[in-house]
């Protein structure tokens, strides 16, 4: 592997005009495509195989009049001259928009709050205590995200216009959810990571390289999941995580590249020979390109493994970071090169080139070396004071509450919660989170028995505030039936009653019932995320820790770094838990609304943060090895491993850490609290499990660390990334170099 990359990063380093050519090819097809092939899409919450989703398409099916994957907009009403709803005025208000937007485009129905049904029965929903709040049930023919902006525009304008009529107005349901922007947010990450490279490398143009070619990744993901549109359903979610993680890890990656080839640079001392910055780039690519590749191949690993989820939006978030993180890799041993090959002797400054010819620059600080020295002769100490503080911070997560948000969760001045707010205060919570129970009847059984039937035994359970009218669809093959239940969509006890209903009506024998509903939807993601996180991190973790095996022929090492992981996910968790379920720190923070952690929080960190922290261990745990390979003392090689890395890698960890970070303040829930968590995650792994913890541990342990049975040492590949065969390579090449310079300079 060395070897082949170390040929790779020279050849690119050489043929830097054909490599950019090739990497300006596929930038430009892949643009051209994602400006032909780009559509709007429709992202849903599908998950195969659950009652709920079989329910939907059911409704879907048998009562298409319904309009069940229509967009909605639940229109609220609150008296403000305190007059009832029904008083002459405000019915006048409440009817002309009704009316208006039955000429809405797309619309499928409207339904007042004072409509009846052909007996005269009241069907719409006005409060019953004195009759000042009421709601407008507006139903689309096309979903929310296939709305024309047009008709958007439509409703807003006639909102506007039932201002100062009084008759307060706010609008619930799906259609006028606001669309989170990124740009800001990536922009500061961006910043603060060029502030940190400068300060690293002491150079602009160094420092700006990694940014260069971490932006040209992430440029080439977007782009391509603006392709993707053409033939699947993107949610906006996918490229702002796609974003996130390519801007990391690309930074990162091409961090660790630049700065060995620096380092290397500098102990040469021919920083303007030509074929000794080409060599010094070689050697680079195959030494800590090889640790970029196994770190690259293990957030990969980690990414893709969220499909034995079965969730289609999740899984797609994840192939589209993981591609993210594959671009980041091939830049980095291919582009960044190049660059490099450009840059020439500018990658140092006058000064440092002066330095250099001096033989005062320093291309191993000290920093590092004095810091694991502490650690390894205070191992006890130091493992100590970090296991008992992050097991504290840790402590929240017991606490844990999942689930997924709604508009009770969305911001206090936002019109979706006051309209929430007003329903639950007219109607009770339970009327936001309305279940719909579907029967697929029984071959003779009679539609209207059967409906009389269900109607009395939802009666009979507790939890349950209203059960509808229960009626047959056209064929009379299919009943459905609507009820509210006494307490709110993301309530625990919500999630009893969908169980508890599931369970009585199993053994019914008139229909194949189910619940179904957007309240029913979100139980089943989170039932389906709880079932699959024990199978989820055995493959991850086994196949991880199979390359951590390969990577460091250890059997102790692997298991060190496992377990860091863990303690640094839990640890995050529970800062999660306090900023945003408890509320520590809201404002500071941008949560507008403290509640349960979303259920694929825990899933997702676990995927990332698993990947991210295996980066580090590779990156900083190679060099140990690769002193220790060479004759160190296990101390000793800790000294000299971090030494040579810590720097790199604490510049690393606050770049990731900013660009995490930055993303906090985004607008939307999911990635606002994935920023935060990954961030709090990045501090928690690189400056105390794999800083601190981890080489106290191997210091404590000595040559146990290394330790692997000789039978499995002999029959595992041996992928070098130490650079031992490598450096067998160099040797033998280097007289045929001699004998060529010899040639040259006799000519």
């Amino acid at each position: 592997m060395a070897t082949f990359l170390y040929r790779l990063g020279r050849g690119s380093f050489r043929l830097r005009w054909l490599v950019l050519a090739v990497w300006v090819l596929v930038l430009g097809g892949v643009l051209t495509a994602a400006a032909t092939m780009q559509q709007e899409t429709n992202p849903e919450f599908v998950l195969p195989g659950t009652e709920s989703q079989e329910a939907f398409d059911l409704l879907e099916a048998r009562f298409p009049d319904a309009n069940a994957d229509g967009g909605t907009a639940q229109i609220v009403f609150e008296s403000e001259n305190g007059e009832p709803l029904t008083a002459d005025a405000n019915k006048a208000v409440i009817d002309d928009l009704a009316a208006h937007m039955l000429d809405s485009p797309q619309i499928a129905a409207v339904t007042s709050p004072f409509a009846v049904d052909e007996a005269g029965n009241p069907i719409g929903m006005i409060s019953a205590d004195g009759q000042n709040i009421a709601v407008m049930q507006v139903t689309y023919a096309e979903p929310a995200m296939e709305l024309d902006e047009g008709t958007i525009h439509y409703l807003e304008d006639a909102i506007a216009d039932t201002e100062d009529a009084g008759v307060r107005v706010e609008v619930g349901g799906d259609v006028l959810q606001p669309m989170p922007e990124t740009g800001t947010t990536e922009l500061i990450g961006i910043g603060v990571a060029l502030v940190v490279l400068v300060v690293t490398f002491g150079a602009l143009l160094a420092a700006g390289l990694p940014i260069i070619t971490a932006v040209l990744g992430v440029m080439l993901t977007t782009a391509g999941i603006l392709a993707a549109t053409s033939f699947m359903n993107v949610s906006e979610s996918t490229g702002t995580l796609a974003s996130m993680i390519g801007l990391a890890v690309g930074i990162d990656y091409a961090l660790f590249i630049l700065s060995r080839y620096r380092n290397e640079l500098a102990a040469d001392g021919r920083v303007d020979d030509k074929r000794a910055r080409a060599e010094a780039m070689g050697r680079s690519v195959g030494t800590a390109g090889s640790a970029v590749f196994f770190a690259g191949l293990t957030v990969v690993i980690a990414l893709l493994g969220l499909s034995v989820v079965n969730i289609p939006f999740l899984t797609e978030m994840a192939v589209a970071a993981a591609v993210t993180v594959v671009i980041a890799v091939l830049i980095a041993v291919t582009l960044l090169p190049a660059f490099a090959g450009f840059a020439g002797k500018r990658i140092f400054t006058k000064r440092q080139r002066r330095r250099i010819a001096e033989g005062l620059h320093d291309a191993k600080p000290n920093g590092g070396k004095r810091w694991a020295g502490f650690i390894t002769r205070h191992p006890i100490l130091v493992a100590l004071v970090g296991i008992i503080g992050l097991g504290t911070l840790a402590y929240p997560a017991l606490d844990l509450e999942l689930g997924l948000p709604d508009a009770g969760s969305s911001g206090e001045d936002t019109t979706q919660r006051q309209a929430y707010d007003l329903v639950s205060e007219g109607f009770g919570e339970g009327f936001n989170g309305q279940l719909i129970i579907v029967g697929d009847l029984e071959d003779g059984v009679d539609a209207m028995t059967a409906a009389q039937n269900i109607t009395e035994e939802l009666g009979g359970i507790d939890g349950i505030a209203v059960v509808g009218q229960a009626f047959p669809n056209a064929d009379m093959d299919t009943v459905m039936v609507t009820l509210i239940p006494e307490t709110g969509p993301s309530d625990h006890a919500t999630n009893e009653l969908v169980h508890e209903i599931r369970g009585a009506l199993a053994d019914d024998t008139d229909a194949n019932w189910s619940v179904t509903g957007a309240t029913a939807l979100n139980i089943d993601i989170s039932d389906n995320l709880n079932d699959a996180l024990l199978p989820y991190m055995l493959i991850v973790v086994g196949l991880a820790a199979l390359i951590l095996l390969l990577v460091f022929r250890s059997i102790l090492v692997p298991i060190m770094a496992t377990l860091g992981f863990m303690l640094s996910v839990f640890a995050a968790l529970g800062a999660l838990v306090a900023v945003f379920q408890w509320g520590w720190g809201a404002e500071l923070f941008n949560v507008d609304q403290p509640g349960p952690i979303m259920s694929m929080m825990p899933i997702l960190m676990i995927g990332l943060v698993f990947g991210l922290a295996m980066d580090y261990q590779i990156f900083l745990v190679t060099r140990v090895r690769e002193a220790y390979v060479h004759g160190a003392d296990p101390k000793q090689a800790i000294v000299e491993g971090y030494g040579h890395s810590s720097r790199v890698v604490v510049a690393a960890a606050l770049i990731m850490i900013s660009v995490f970070a930055a993303f906090i303040f985004s607008g939307e829930a999911l990635i606002a609290s994935m920023g935060f968590a990954l961030a709090a995650a990045v501090i928690f792994d690189a400056f105390v499990v794999r800083m601190a913890i981890i080489p106290a541990i191997m210091a404590l342990i000595g040559r146990g660390s290394w330790w692997i049975p000789k039978w499995l040492d002999r029959i595992l590949p041996n992928v070098d990334v130490e650079g031992d065969k490598l450096q067998e390579h160099l040797t033998k090449d280097a007289p045929r170099e001699d004998e060529r310079e010899l040639v040259g300079a006799s000519k």
